[in-house]
C-alpha cells in the first residue's frame, strides 16, 4: 500500500478507474467536453484530476482552477448562510417569514381557477423559515425549469409578474414583494417541491443581517474558507478560466448554450440568486466540503457550531418520509427513492432503497450537472465538475459512487 492509499484508506489503483470510466465513457465519446473530480478521506487528498476541455470551440484544455458554474450547489452555501444567523438567536426555524417581510402576510393557498378567477383559502398556518430551508412553503419554480408543471395556474402567475431567479434585475426586496402576491401551491408544511425557496433565504440573509448578500457571503463563508474564486461574477482576470457550458441536443450533439467569452456570469449579477447564481473551482468547494465534514470548521476559522450542522442534515420531512412519499412533481437534484431533505441537503437514509452506497452522507447538485456529497462517517468529500445541461442526463453521482467506495480497504 502506497502512502497515500495509507493516509486515505483508499486503493489508489481502483481509485484509478474514476480516469478509465469517465474518459471511456465521457470524454472520448464526446458526450462531455470535459470534467474534474476530487475525492478527501480523512482530510488528506485522495484523488484529484481533470478531463478533456473547458472549451472544446477554442480547444482549450480543462485546468484544475477552471471556473464553473455551480447553479443549484449554491443552495448549501446560502442555506449555512442562514443558519449562521440562526445560531446567533435571530430565528427559529418555526418562525414565520412574514416576521422578517411583513408583505407576505397577505399569503393565500391556490384551490382552483386562474387569472381573475382564480379562487384562494387562507393558509392552515403561515410560511416558517424552516420550510424554505426545506423546499416545503408552497413555492414553486414558476415553470422555468422541467418538470415543475408549466401550465399550473400558479406558475402562470409566476410568469405574469415575471417572478425567476436567474436574469431578472429585481432587488431581493422587489423580489420578495413580488412573490407574496402569488399564491402558494399547497399548504405549507404538506409537500416537498423544489423552487424558488432558497432564493427566499439569500433575501432573509440579507434583511436579517442588514448587510448586501453578497457580501455576508464574502465575509462570513468565503474569505473565512479561503474560497478566492467564487462569487457571482466571474472578474475579468480570471475569465480566461471560465468554462463554457454545453446542452446534449437530441442527436447527442454537444451545443454551447454559455459561451465563456461573452457570458452574462462576466458582468455583475443583475439578480443576486442565492438558489442557483454563485460559479466557482472544484478547489474552494472542496473546502466548502470539508468545512461541513469536519463539523463546521476548518484551519481554525469556524463557519458552524458541528450541532448545528448535525441539524441540518438530518430529514425534516414528516414522519421521516422520503421524497417519494412527499415531494410534488419531477424535478430535484436528487432521485427520490430512500432520500430525505434537511435544512438544505438531500442525505441517503436507506441504501437499501436507493440502491446506492453512501448511508448517512449529504448532498445536492447543480443544473450543469455538477455535484457534491460529504459522508461524515466515512470521512469522505467529495466534488465533480462539469458542464452539462440538463443535471439529469447522465448518473454521475450512482456511478462514482460505485467506484470510489469500492476502493475503500480500511
Amino acid at each position: 500500500m502506497d502512502a497515500q492509499s495509507k493516509w486515505t484508506g483508499l486503493d489508489s489503483s481502483r481509485l484509478d478507474r474514476i480516469g478509465e470510466h469517465l474518459t471511456r465513457n465521457y470524454i472520448d465519446p464526446g458526450k462531455i467536453a470535459g470534467c474534474q473530480i476530487a475525492v478527501t478521506r480523512h482530510g488528506h487528498a485522495a484523488y484529484n484530476a481533470v478531463f478533456g476541455k473547458m472549451d472544446l470551440e477554442r480547444n482549450k484544455p480543462l485546468t484544475e482552477d477552471t471556473i464553473f458554474r455551480i447553479y443549484s450547489m449554491t443552495k448549501p452555501i446560502t442555506s449555512v448562510a442562514l443558519m449562521t444567523l440562526f445560531e446567533r438567536g435571530f430565528f427559529q426555524l418555526d418562525d414565520p417569514v412574514e416576521r422578517f417581510f411583513p408583505e407576505w402576510k397577505a399569503q393565500r393557498v391556490w384551490v382552483s381557477g386562474e387569472g381573475e378567477d382564480t379562487v384562494t383559502a387562507p393558509l392552515d398556518r403561515p410560511v416558517s423559515m424552516r420550510d424554505m430551508l426545506c423546499h416545503t412553503g408552497g413555492l414553486t419554480y414558476g415553470g422555468g425549469l422541467p418538470g415543475v408543471g408549466i401550465q399550473h395556474p400558479v406558475d402562470k402567475a409566476y410568469r405574469a409578474l415575471k417572478i425567476r431567479s436567474m436574469g431578472g434585475a429585481d432587488t431581493l426586496p422587489e423580489f420578495m414583494a413580488k412573490l407574496a402576491q402569488v399564491p402558494l401551491l399547497y399548504q405549507p408544511g404538506t409537500q416537498w417541491m423544489y423552487s424558488l425557496s432558497t432564493d427566499v433565504c439569500g433575501a432573509l440573509v440579507e434583511r436579517i443581517s442588514g448587510m448586501p448578500f453578497e457580501a455576508y457571503l464574502q465575509k462570513v463563508i468565503f474569505d473565512p474558507l479561503g474560497m478566492v474564486d467564487t462569487a457571482f461574477q466571474v472578474a475579468p482576470e480570471k475569465a480566461h478560466r471560465f468554462a463554457a457550458n454545453y446542452r446534449r441536443n437530441p442527436d447527442k450533439s454537444l451545443e454551447v448554450i454559455d459561451d465563456p467569452a461573452t457570458s452574462a456570469y462576466l458582468e455583475p449579477a443583475k439578480f443576486l440568486s442565492g438558489g442557483g447564481g454563485l460559479t466557482g473551482t472544484t478547489a474552494d468547494y472542496m473546502r466548502f466540503c470539508e468545512m461541513l465534514r469536519r463539523g463546521g470548521e476548518l484551519d481554525g476559522a469556524r463557519i458552524l457550531g458541528p450541532r448545528t450542522l448535525d441539524l441540518m442534515t438530518r430529514n425534516h420531512l414528516p414522519d421521516n418520509q422520503d421524497l417519494t412519499e412527499f415531494a410534488l412533481g419531477s424535478f430535484s437534484e436528487t432521485s427520490n427513492k430512500g432520500v430525505g431533505f434537511g435544512l438544505g441537503f438531500a442525505s441517503t437514509m436507506d441504501v437499501v432503497t436507493t440502491g446506492g452506497l453512501g448511508e448517512g452522507d449529504f448532498y445536492w447538485g447543480g443544473a450543469a450537472s455538477t455535484i457534491f456529497w460529504v459522508d461524515p462517517h466515512e470521512e469522505l468529500s467529495v466534488v465533480f465538475m462539469t458542464q452539462l445541461m440538463p443535471s439529469g442526463t447522465f448518473n454521475f453521482r450512482g456511478q462514482l459512487k460505485n467506484i470510489i467506495y469500492s476502493a475503500m480497504v480500511d
